[in-house]
């Protein structure tokens, strides 16, 4: 019995030898899977969320809407289906530079910001998505610093203390 576990997991969780990389459609997936993560985290969608998911997807990934629109669809339903984050940011954390994994923690502050709210939950996810990619906590808050002083508002969570 005992052979039969070590093997199980030998099999199982052994990378596959046969697989270099991971194809962009599936990080493109994992990207936006997080994306909508975030921004159902407050379990409120809003159509400002939803506009400024599309327009970073594409402007990212250099899609069409229809191309856009399937994406978010196909990310929606790998979310909707997923145990937790690990999956997607292991994804992202294996094939991203820390160049691409830090515009993908500004798009997430913009998608966050973009209903004009932050609540508590956004924040925790936002923490957790970025200490599972590796990102320092300076950088989260330091972004989240430009885009206040972009937008005029002042940094604050809400619990009231700043990042």
């Amino acid at each position: 019995m005992l052979d039969a576990i070590k093997a199980f997991f030998g099999t199982s969780m052994a990378p596959d030898p046969q697989q270099e990389s991971v194809p962009e459609r599936e990080i493109r997936l994992a990207a936006c899977a997080l994306l909508l993560e975030l921004a159902h985290a407050d379990e409120e969608f809003t159509d400002d969320e939803a506009q400024h998911l599309e327009g970073a997807i594409r402007r990212q990934y250099g899609l069409d809407h229809d191309q856009a629109a399937e994406l978010i669809a196909l990310a929606e339903k790998e979310r909707a289906n997923a145990v937790d984050l690990w999956q997607f940011t292991k994804l992202i954390k294996a094939n991203y530079s820390l160049g691409q994994k830090m515009v993908l923690v500004e798009v997430m502050w913009g998608l966050v910001y973009s209903d004009g709210e932050l609540s508590s939950k956004e924040q925790y996810v936002m923490r957790k998505v970025c200490k599972l990619l590796d990102i320092a906590p300076g950088y989260l808050a330091d972004v989240r610093r430009r885009l206040h002083a972009e937008t005029g508002e002042a940094p604050e969570s809400p619990a009231g203390r700043i990042d």
